[in-house]
């Protein structure tokens, strides 16, 4: 599926979430909903830095296409992590190099409604993917 389709889902679903409690209750039960990392894929290589929580992300390659698996230790993170895996797992390369997800969560009202903290660690998640999206495209 590629990241447009992925996010038209993602998009009609929030439409009918009404204000930020129900987004982000939605946002958490997404994040229960996370499949967890083995325990020896939880290293230092995998840790994101720039997050207020622990986060582990994999990224692999595989036929032109980014495949992300991730988790945190806290619920809000796991639950955009979710919205993450959702956008960018199964994507083209170029795609997901190219995509603006902070528009897009933007948009559907989950950016603005961050903790400073939070939005840091949700740029240091994209840029993660997208820079191994990117070395992937030149390697």
């Amino acid at each position: 599926m590629s990241i447009q389709d992925a996010a038209a889902d993602i998009r009609e679903e929030f439409s009918w979430l009404e204000d930020w409690e129900a987004r982000y209750a939605h946002i958490i039960d997404l994040g229960k909903q996370n499949p967890p990392l083995n325990a020896e894929e939880r290293t230092e290589e995998n840790k994101v830095r720039g997050c207020a929580s622990q986060v582990w992300m994999v990224t692999r390659i595989e036929n032109g296409q980014i495949k992300v698996r991730a988790e945190s230790d806290a619920m809000i993170v796991s639950g955009l992590i979710a919205l993450l895996i959702r956008l960018y797992s199964g994507s083209d390369l170029k795609e997901a190099a190219a995509f603006d997800a902070e528009s897009f969560l933007d948009e559907i009202g989950v950016k603005g409604a961050l903790t400073a903290q939070r939005s840091n660690g949700l740029a240091s998640m994209l840029a993660r993917i997208r820079r191994d999206a990117g070395a992937a495209l030149a390697g």
